[in-house]
């Protein structure tokens, strides 16, 4: 909790960009698993569509397609005054002082508890929309709420 929050943010923000630059340069060095190179060979023959909750690039560098990043993407950073402000960072770090082209201090590509999760709508219309729907590796306890969609 003391990183992944938005009151984190702002009460202690370098200590959130140092483990979040940490989190980066693991990444960098981190390979996809059998399972996301399955997902990615399931292409050839179905529309695969995943939603994700992780916030790495694995996915995308098996080969899948179609990503949906519920909670962000580590390899982004955003404004910290304009959330739609995204733009790519890769595996670099983000030192204070680092600013969006509005001025504001860039700060990673991340949902934090306490921020609303702005693919949730386009997510749950997405999968109300499969044939198959299938969930790997989560346990979904996090956040689970019953909408109108």
């Amino acid at each position: 909790m003391k990183v992944a929050n938005i009151e984190s943010w702002y009460e202690d923000t370098q200590l959130v960009l140092k483990f979040y630059n940490e989190r980066r340069r693991q990444l960098e060095n981190a390979e996809p698993n059998i399972a996301h190179k399955i997902l990615a060979n399931l292409q050839q023959y179905f529309d695969v569509h995943i939603v994700t909750q992780n916030v790495d690039n694995l996915h995308e560098r098996a080969d899948s397609r179609q990503v949906m990043h519920l909670h962000g993407e580590l390899t982004k950073v955003r404004s910290s005054k304009n959330e739609n402000l995204i733009s790519n960072l890769g595996y670099k770090d983000i030192n204070w002082g680092d600013t969006a082209s509005d001025g504001s201090q860039l700060r990673p590509h991340i949902v934090w508890f306490g921020e609303a999760v702005p693919m949730i709508t386009p997510a749950a219309q997405l999968v109300l929309s499969a044939d198959i729907f299938v969930v790997i590796g989560t346990s979904l306890n996090v956040y689970l709420q019953q909408q109108d969609w």
